[in-house]
């Protein structure tokens, strides 16, 4: 499965400003993947379960504490 072919998603709280965000998929054995919604073929960030939930876990403030795909 190439990442394309993943179910990304990005927070309700994106707001209209949807050229500015940051999309999140689950891939399987990957954990994980961030991109931005503007270069959706561009790089991808890969986080372990533990890494994302630690990530998550540090950033309530920022708005990020709902941002796990199923």
């Amino acid at each position: 499965m190439g990442t394309d072919d993943l179910w990304w998603v990005k927070s309700s709280r994106s707001g209209s400003a949807e050229n500015m965000c940051v999309e999140v998929a689950r891939s399987g054995y990957r954990g994980i993947l961030a991109r931005d919604s503007k270069r959706p073929s561009g790089p991808r960030l890969c986080f372990g379960a533990r890494a994302w939930e630690d990530f998550l876990g540090s950033a309530p403030g920022a708005g990020v504490s709902h941002c796990t795909p199923n």
